[in-house]
């Protein structure tokens, strides 16, 4: 149990933040990843190229490059707020541990 600015008792994870903020991030990235995948399966426009985005880009490509991007964005959220960092902590430990025995 750690003193938390505030909130006296809350487990501090990895990152910082107490129990139940890491939960609602956790949830809040699950919900944007299924939210993603759902949108991935765009049957609404598997039927037409029109309307033309710009004069000349099928509904479609501009969708599916939309949809690359909110990816890519979603990825880096991935990495930034998900990455098991103490994973790397752990292997940094004992590689130092490791010249340290040399």
């Amino acid at each position: 149990m750690y003193y938390t600015g505030g909130l006296v008792g809350a487990e501090i994870r990895p990152h910082g933040l107490p129990s139940h903020q890491m939960t609602m991030k956790r949830l809040l990235l699950i919900v944007a990843v299924i939210t993603l995948y759902v949108l991935h399966q765009d049957f609404w426009n598997w039927r037409t190229a029109h309307p033309l985005v710009f004069g000349f880009v099928p509904i479609g490509l501009f969708y599916q490059g939309c949809f690359s991007v909110a990816a890519s964005l979603l990825m880096w959220m991935l990495v930034k707020f998900a990455w098991p960092a103490h994973l790397e902590r752990e292997v940094a430990l004992n590689e130092t541990e490791e010249e340290a025995s040399k």
